[in-house]
């Protein structure tokens, strides 16, 4: 940049001035939102401090220590909430460093929570999906195409096929109302030969030949030794491609695949595998006018047939309604009706809210929340590519920071 700018100066000392700039002069925040950051994926993080108000960072810390945190709160006493995720060292930071303030634990947080929770309590479950019978999604009669009224071999749908019927019928059209071919070419912008064709075609499909039917591709000279590795066991396109290559083929890995999916069998219904638990609790999680039709069908077979299921479906719903209304009040309530059925899953999970109870509490009543701080975490990732990683602590503080 300095060469764009006609600056003669090094590198080095352009991060020299950048690091020795001012931190910006921010009024003291009320609400501050505390998440993570990495520095280094899985070894190394620290701590990104920001004003929910303003809605801009404040301040980086090196590290996710309890011990930071404490101490930057405590230079702050005007702070009266602390907007965070429910990692046990922010918890603590904050509690230390700022009792005066309200703690409010993260709603999105809380719900990845309970579907890792949920997930595990499928899981937990698995061998009543196995016993299940033939998922209901195969009972549905699926509905019959109708059959093409004039026998075609290219049905509706054949974009090569629909264009050529539009245009039969659009000269047929011109041609009955008196105007000549060479009126037709104009107004339609063909060629003589093509309104001559359609022309003089009786209907569109003699015009579907040569290209249309039989055309040659480069696997047909190809297609008895698949066929022969395929009778012999081997279903593994990519593995039939790398063969056939070294015999002279030049086409792609697509078409190969492209061929032994014809050949691979339609799943029978009655051995249909059953769902997994991830998907289970993906319908479980989801709100129920968001399934499909199939998908309803499919979760009231497994609650059906699993009561622990049926009971985890109805806790996951009633969590839901406390935390997209806002009725903390009923959290209570709710961790009573966990632990009164057979779900360990959930257990854990109520255990750990209960340790948080009061910022679970103030999550699910005040608005507050950690989305901006959500937000500044992923600006950060991106001001890490730019400086490819190479950049300390102190440069990227400065950028976070005098950022506009």
């Amino acid at each position: 940049m300095a060469g764009v700018f006609g600056v003669s100066v090094s590198r080095s000392t352009v991060l020299r001035l950048v690091e020795a700039l001012p931190d910006p002069d921010l009024p003291a925040p009320r609400v501050v939102g505390v998440d993570e950051y990495a520095t280094r994926t899985g070894r190394h993080y620290g701590t990104v401090l920001v004003d929910v108000e303003m809605r801009r960072p404040v301040d980086l810390l090196p590290d996710r220590e309890a011990s930071s945190l404490a101490a930057w709160l405590a230079k702050r006493p005007g702070i009266e909430v602390v907007c965070r995720d429910r990692a046990p060292f922010f918890a603590e930071g904050a509690t230390i460093g700022a009792p005066q303030a309200m703690q409010v634990a993260d709603r999105w947080h809380l719900w990845h929570n309970l579907s890792e929770a949920a997930e595990r309590c499928v899981a937990d479950h698995r061998g009543c999906l196995r016993g299940m019978a033939p998922e209901p999604s195969q009972q549905v009669k699926q509905p019959e195409e109708p059959a093409d009224p004039t026998g075609s071999p290219w049905p509706t749908g054949h974009r090569f096929a629909d264009r050529t019927r539009s245009n039969h019928a659009a000269v047929h059209a011109l041609l009955a109302a008196g105007h000549s071919r060479r009126a037709i070419q104009r107004q339609l912008g063909m060629t003589y030969r093509t309104v001559k064709l359609l022309a003089d075609a009786t209907t569109p499909e003699d015009l579907f030949h040569g290209q249309w039917q039989g055309r040659p591709s480069v696997l047909d000279e190809y297609r008895t030794y698949l066929d022969d590795r395929w009778n012999q066991g081997c279903t593994n396109a990519w593995k039939a491609w790398e063969e056939i290559v070294p015999l002279g083929y030049k086409g792609s890995y697509q078409r190969v695949r492209a061929y032994f999916r014809t050949k691979r069998p339609s799943v029978d219904p009655g051995t249909a595998p059953p769902p997994s638990p991830r998907t289970v609790a993906g319908w479980i999680l989801r709100h129920p006018d968001s399934l499909s039709e199939v998908d309803q069908l499919r979760l009231k077979a497994v609650m059906a047939h699993c009561p622990e299921l049926e009971a985890l479906a109805g806790h996951v719903r009633s969590f839901a309604q406390i935390l997209t209304e806002r009725q903390g009040q009923r959290l209570p309530d709710w961790l009573d009706a966990v632990r009164q059925d057979d779900l360990p899953g959930l257990h854990t999970l109520a255990a750990g809210i209960d340790r948080d109870r009061a910022a679970v509490t103030a999550g699910l009543t005040l608005p507050w929340n950690s989305g901006v701080v959500e937000g500044h975490v992923n600006r950060i990732k991106m001001l890490k590519r730019q400086m490819f990683g190479r950049a300390g602590f102190a440069l990227l503080r400065k950028r976070v920071l005098l950022a506009p």
